[in-house]
């Protein structure tokens, strides 16, 4: 069946000389910096609130699920509702109903209204960022396109490394209501400066929306999510539970693509599946999402768990991987006019897979320094691959489809978070059991356990388990993170398949092409 075809309406609204530019890219890094906080910041927060809630350890879980699943069930919504409402009425929608849901997180006083308002959150927080990258890419010039990638990947990158590190100390100085009454001021000041400087764009009125593909793919997607996040708790597919979330995800994929090759007007434009650039760059979106939360799940818990941190101490050691970050981006950011993306995203992968290579030497005598150290190391080359990758992402795409593009990009690379975490806690509980029997094998009372003065033999029976447990843990996170130095560089040779970005190295007709849209 022949497909309507996509009208070609540019949806630019902003000038590339705009006086407001300066204006509008402090507006878009705050709002993409707040709702990127806002998915790490709660974490250190949730022993307190599970007490202040009256929940079990199990069920304040929900608090960080009911907001994944409702952000990703929502985002790839974001590309139609902008073409039918507006772009940037959308986006202050999304602000404000992201500040005021957030008001009401901070006062819930029972756990079923913390998820009810964290499911609220992820709805208008699913918009955020890839409108605001949209807007990013068509305020700004092609020239200007790598340096507005890093600018606006600063808050990306950033938001969720001092996620932990602000949200314990807020924890600790105040009480973790404050890691949402935080966005108030931030949310207000975005939402006026908005309204006042942000045009909005061209409507499309008879877009009409395609339900069927809508429900099969947030079926699918809250199945994944679903799956992922109680997998661990479930012994996987030894559970009911997730067996049948996992012939849920399966049945919502194969209806979704059946449904979108055989109807007129799909769900998703089938035109950004053309663009090699743009389906290549989504392998490496995945990977991103799946090195960079794995690292950030796995290092403040290594922290806290074998090197006895306190969390505020944890935080601050975790921190200073944003210099590295906000360095590596500064760095794109005057170089993205001279130098090729491609080479800088290989450089970033070998970057992270040596950080994490050297992280798998880590024994329980490390220290703060070589921590922090080698977290700035790996912050940088984070920075090198987000920034230049997303340029690449979109250097080909035509503008009409740019925002749809970009909430399909953010879903990919936080179904690489949800993925990376499912990886990293499965992997390192295995691990940990497997060494734990694996030691315990050669360690008896008998020939290596030295006696010990006032202690009985239970006590020293206990202290030695004890010490087994520890360096189980240990040798865990080392073998894991071993596992993710492979994963940092498996998908490097897809860079091979892609063009450069640099402007003056693109075909001409290609030029053409994308102006004429």
């Amino acid at each position: 069946m022949k497909r309507d075809a996509t009208p070609s309406v540019s949806l630019r609204a902003l000038p590339a000389n705009s006086p407001n530019k300066l204006v509008i890219t402090i507006i878009l890094v705050l709002a993409t910096t707040m709702q990127a906080l806002d998915m790490t910041i709660v974490n250190v927060s949730l022993p307190h609130m599970e007490a202040s809630l009256n929940a079990t350890q199990d069920q304040i879980s929900w608090v960080l699920t009911s907001y994944i699943v409702a952000s990703a069930i929502a985002t790839p919504a974001t590309g139609w509702m902008s073409a039918r409402f507006g772009r940037t009425r959308l986006f202050v929608i999304s602000m404000a109903g992201f500040t005021v849901v957030s008001l009401f997180c901070g006062i819930a006083q029972t756990l079923p209204q913390m998820v009810l308002f964290r499911i609220l959150q992820g709805v208008f927080a699913a918009s955020l960022m890839p409108l605001s990258q949209a807007i990013m890419l068509d305020t700004h010039t092609r020239e200007e396109m790598g340096r507005a990638m890093a600018i606006w990947g600063m808050g990306v990158m950033v938001g969720p490394i001092i996620g932990p590190t602000l949200g314990g100390f807020l924890t600790d100085q105040y009480n973790w209501r404050w890691c949402f009454y935080i966005n108030l001021p931030i949310g207000v000041a975005a939402v006026i400066a908005a309204l006042a400087f942000i045009p909005e764009t061209t409507r499309i009125q008879d877009r009409k929306f395609d339900w069927f593909g809508f429900a099969f793919l947030s079926l699918a997607l809250a199945s994944l999510q679903l799956a992922l996040d109680r997998g661990e708790q479930k012994e996987w597919f030894a559970s009911p539970e997730i067996q049948i979330e996992t012939a849920l995800f399966v049945f919502g994929i194969y209806m979704f693509v059946v449904h979108s090759m055989t109807t007129k007007r799909p769900f998703l434009d089938p035109v950004m599946f053309k663009d090699r650039a743009f389906v290549l760059s989504l392998l490496i979106a995945i990977m991103i999402g799946v090195v960079f939360n794995g690292s950030m799940v796995l290092t403040p818990q290594l922290l806290q768990t074998e090197l006895n941190y306190p969390v505020v101490t944890a935080g601050l050691v975790m921190g200073p991987r944003g210099f590295g970050t906000i360095a590596a981006m500064m760095l794109y950011g005057r170089l993205s006019n001279r130098l090729d993306a491609r080479p800088l995203v290989v450089i970033g992968l070998v970057v992270i897979s040596l950080s994490m290579y050297v992280m798998s030497g880590w024994s329980l005598m490390v220290g703060a320094r070589e921590i922090v150290t080698w977290g700035i190391v790996q912050g940088f080359g984070m920075g090198l691959v987000f920034g230049p990758m997303t340029a690449l992402a979109f250097s080909s795409l035509p503008t009409y489809v740019r925002t749809e593009a970009s909430g399909f990009y953010a879903l990919m690379r936080n179904m690489g978070a949800s993925v990376g975490i499912s990886i990293v806690v499965s992997q390192l509980t295995e691990f940990t059991q497997s060494n734990h029997a694996y030691l315990g094998a050669y360690m008896t009372p008998f020939r290596h356990m030295p006696p010990t003065p006032g202690m009985t033999g239970q006590a020293a029976m206990e202290m030695l388990n004890f010490s087994l447990t520890q360096q189980a843990g240990m040798v865990a996170y080392v073998n894991v993170f071993r596992l993710m130095a492979l994963l940092s560089i498996v998908f490097a040779p897809v860079l091979i398949f892609m063009r450069s970005t640099r402007p003056q190295d693109r075909p001409k007709a290609e030029d053409a092409a994308a102006l004429a849209h």
